[in-house]
């Protein structure tokens, strides 16, 4: 058995259902995970006795669980600032897409780059969600739309979760676009996702989950429930980018497929929410593309908390519509624009981000059997965590047991 480890003298964010902050606490680690927690006086005294044990004094440091980025889409070359620009000219998204723009622009950039000069590009975004406290990030694949460069760009993030203290969910998001070999024929890409391009992956065991944009600009609601159904075949959870830009009825769908998560939402109704609630799906908010995108309708937060539906939050790291780092400035930006608490805002990234995943049995919470991942932070209130802007509180990052930052 390996060494344990005392964290000690600590107030404890556990994240969990009820919030608690356990004053005065301690973690008790082994093995990258947790072995025990709650107050410090009533700390094991065989624990305390064991002599290979190793001590962390915190000082009275705020303790959370380590931060989820539950949707980027970090894997990508080159950028669209040209598009940011058109859109302050008065441009919208779906007619720079339409005119060729958008994600078929970050795929010919993808399509052109090896799996090297995208691990190159990526890096530095993933360092930069790491300096934060984030230990676990869910990357989707979407800018490469044939077999070959989805299976570059997956591979690229299991790569990142190589070479970096940090655990990745990839997610092949193929049903992004419609790209140019497939112009016109939606639903014959579909079906070679479906049939051909998931399996292959699977069995290389790069996908942990699938998702689809259902938008006008993307794919059908018919179109994105058979990917589901192909996905579901093979064991895999599912997700949905459902109702961002127009009302499509997609969380509806999603939710009577058992989705984990839908995402964005800005045009979802409190129907959407009562479905969500039922399925117990996590609605992910991502306020960054909300702001980038200067929308003018929000997410049905009001509804979501009547519902009971977990708020997730996320950073939707992305070269077009949401081109942040700063799963920080998401958590500020949803209670400012969005009006979530700044309780809620940490659950967004820790317990209902673990939901929106389908790790909530290892991650999300200071729980006995969670994985040993937190952050201690340089801060007198847990409330500071949503209020600064620009400006990073971490003091140190534990991820599996291990202090990496």
């Amino acid at each position: 058995m390996s060494q344990p480890t005392l964290w000690r003298r600590a107030h404890l964010a556990t994240c969990d259902a009820a919030m608690s902050v356990i004053e005065q606490g301690a973690l008790v680690t082994r093995a990258g995970h947790i072995e025990w927690v709650g107050a410090e006086s009533t700390l094991p005294e065989a624990l305390k006795r064991d002599p290979q044990l190793e001590v962390h004094d915190l000082g009275g440091a705020w303790v959370t669980p380590g931060l989820i980025d539950c949707h980027t889409h970090l894997v990508f070359a080159g950028t669209r600032s040209g598009e940011y620009a058109q859109r302050l000219r008065g441009a919208s998204y779906s007619q720079i897409a339409r005119n060729g723009g958008g994600i078929l622009a970050t795929m010919r950039a993808v399509r052109a780059a090896s799996e090297q000069q995208l691990l190159d590009a990526s890096a530095p975004r993933l360092k930069a969600l790491l300096s934060e406290g984030v230990t676990t990030v869910e990357i989707k694949s979407g800018y490469g739309l044939t077999l070959a460069d989805e299976g570059k760009m997956l591979r690229v993030a299991r790569a990142l979760e190589r070479e970096f203290p940090v655990t990745v969910q990839t997610t092949l998001l193929a049903a992004h676009a419609v790209p140019p070999e497939f112009q016109g024929r939606p639903d014959a890409y579909i079906d070679a996702i479906a049939t051909r391009w998931l399996p292959e992956l699977h069995a290389q065991q790069l996908v942990d989950a699938v998702d689809v944009f259902c938008e006008s600009v993307g794919f059908t609601l018919e179109q994105s429930q058979r990917l589901f159904e192909a996905a579901q075949r093979l064991g895999l959870p599912v997700k949905i980018h459902a109702e961002q830009l127009s009302r499509t009825g997609a969380t509806r769908m999603a939710a009577q497929r058992g989705a984990l998560s839908c995402d964005h939402l800005e045009h979802a109704t409190a129907e959407d929410a009562r479905a969500l609630a039922t399925a117990g799906s996590t609605a992910v908010l991502l306020p960054i593309a909300f702001y980038c995108l200067a929308d003018s309708g929000k997410p049905p937060v009001e509804a979501l908390r009547e519902a009971g539906v977990g708020m997730a939050i996320a950073t939707d790291c992305n070269p077009g519509s949401s081109p942040g780092t700063s799963l920080l400035l998401a958590m500020s930006m949803a209670t400012r624009l969005f009006g979530l608490t700044t309780e809620e805002a940490l659950a967004g990234v820790t317990r209902h981000a673990a939901h929106a995943l389908g790790m909530q049995a290892l991650r999300g919470e200071l729980a006995v059997g969670r994985a040993a991942d937190f952050v201690i932070w340089n801060v007198q209130s847990i409330d500071e965590l949503g209020y600064w802007v620009g400006f990073n509180p971490r003091r140190t990052v534990v991820h599996a047991g291990r202090v990496v930052q």
